[in-house]
């Protein structure tokens, strides 16, 4: 069986096609600047090259024709037809509280999912254009929505409700969702196997640090709990959005700079986190060189990213009674040791005690803890396409 995976942006359109039968990918790119100007595809064939294909493509439904030509070309092609495509799995990053598992795509799948628009208005329409996208082009292939909500659907109430009165949240499901789901579920999941434990027996705190960035607490293999809340918003700082933070600011800002709530949202999601700390920018790799270049205002932002993570690591250890592993996983926690140093270094009291020598890796699987550690620390690749692909298979 061959899955195609597609997690649709807003101008961008990341694909993976997957052999199920080995779980090798056979193919994988993006296509980039949908709608805008000078639109291209990044396409690499298992075991080549990248390559470049520069074309028009003002929406998504050029795009996925794009994909569907790269992966069927003689030239750079990995399958002969369109045929051959078994199936589709589609990332989607909300499913509020209607969808507690993947499910196979159908009009009611849609319809819920458009009106979960609200709650995620940056992602789910964007990954609404890839479904209906496939719809078009490949009406006869299945399609499953996987969501990046649903893993945290086990969450108690204790810890999904916010403060408010409860009517809101009656109206209007307002309560804590969380998202990187898919991501969280994977890197749990594997830390057991990589430490040849029960996943049920384990309590783990997943840290998927990127530029969108959360913690996760993972109990008995069940999300308890979760930073970001009703959007991607709350919890860590990231790369440009501000987490945490007293809602009394949203006022003070709107009095002091005569600003309407359309442009604090703006300020809050686009213009805050590092970048707006730094004044530099929203990559953790600009900032890396910026410290390393003696820039005091990169050491400050790096300072409050890391403390904050360590917060929610020690909060999440008492929420789970406990803690057996801390792992980092995404762009940052994979690739960057100097910032699992640092939040390490507040977790001492814990049992974590991490070899230096070991940390100093770079996107791969590894257990960076001393022997006689108490808690584990490890680096999780992450790998959000095979769990999408492997749930697609599943349901198909």
């Amino acid at each position: 069986m061959n899955i195609l995976v597609l997690n649709c942006g807003s101008s961008s359109l990341k694909y993976q096609l997957i052999d199920m039968e080995k779980e090798t990918v056979l193919a994988k790119g993006i296509c980039e600047r949908i709608g805008i100007n000078d639109s291209q595809i990044k396409h690499t064939p298992m075991g080549k090259d990248a390559i470049i294909i520069k074309g028009d493509m003002p929406d998504h439904k050029n795009a996925v024709q794009y994909v569907i030509d790269a992966l069927i070309s003689k030239e750079h092609g990995v399958i002969e037809s369109m045929d051959m495509i078994n199936a589709v799995g589609h990332r989607v990053v909300h499913g509020g509280e209607e969808f507690a598992c993947s499910t196979v795509i159908n009009d009611d799948v849609i319809e819920a999912i458009t009106k979960c628009s609200d709650l995620a208005p940056l992602h789910n329409p964007a990954n609404l254009i890839g479904i209906n996208a496939c719809k078009q082009l490949m009406p006869n292939v299945p399609m499953v929505g996987v969501f990046d909500t649903a893993f945290h659907q086990t969450m108690p109430a204790k810890s999904y409700l916010y403060a408010l009165p409860y009517e809101y949240y009656k109206k209007y499901k307002l309560r804590r969702y969380g998202f990187h789901g898919t991501s969280h579920n994977y890197v749990s999941k594997r830390t057991a196997e990589f430490l040849g434990k029960d996943i049920k027996d384990m309590k783990i705190v997943v840290c998927h640090l990127g530029n969108g960035a959360s913690i996760c607490a993972v109990d008995g293999g069940k999300s308890i709990d979760t930073s970001m809340g009703l959007t991607p918003l709350e919890g860590l700082a990231m790369g440009t959005r501000c987490g945490d933070m007293d809602p009394a600011i949203i006022q003070f800002l709107a009095d002091k700079e005569d600003l309407t709530i359309d442009e604090i949202n703006t300020i809050l999601n686009k213009k805050s986190g590092v970048l707006g700390i730094s004044e530099l920018s929203s990559d953790f790799r600009d900032l890396e060189n910026a410290i390393d270049e003696g820039n005091k205002r990169a050491e400050l932002t790096m300072n409050v990213f890391c403390y904050r993570v360590a917060k929610y690591i020690g909060a999440y250890a008492a929420a789970m009674n406990g803690i057996d592993a801390i792992t980092f996983t995404a762009g940052l926690g994979e690739n960057n040791g100097d910032v699992r140093e640092e939040i390490c270094s507040y977790l001492t009291f814990l049992g974590v005690d991490i070899d230096k020598e070991a940390n100093k890796c770079r996107g791969i699987e590894r257990d960076f803890s001393k022997e006689n550690a108490k808690v584990r620390t490890l680096v999780i690749p992450t790998d959000e396409e095979m769990t999408i692909a492997r749930e697609t298979a599943r349901l198909i």
